[in-house]
């Protein structure tokens, strides 16, 4: 069990650090439209990010107060990388 858990926290960490670092990585490219495509991979980072949160309280390592809190964090990301998109976009 602790391995598993050791395993999903690691996954869960490079998803999480995946998300900033896309976004920086499109912002030094030299197009808005590379911009763009590390914009769409940081959103699917954010996604993965959750979708591990759920599997975490669905097999019990963590409870679902913290991961609705997380949750809702990671939204508000979302909604942040949407915007930036749809900007980028318009």
């Amino acid at each position: 069990r602790r391995q598993r858990q050791m395993c999903i926290r690691d996954r869960m960490r490079r998803a999480a650090v995946s998300i900033p670092s896309n976004i920086a990585e499109g912002a030094a490219r030299e197009s808005n439209k590379e911009f763009k495509r590390f914009l769409y991979i940081a959103m699917g980072s954010a996604a993965e990010l959750e979708t591990q949160f759920i599997i975490c309280q669905a097999v019990g390592y963590l409870d679902s107060e913290v991961v609705e809190d997380r949750i809702q964090q990671i939204s508000t990301v979302k909604v942040m990388l949407s915007k930036l998109i749809k900007k980028m976009i318009g």
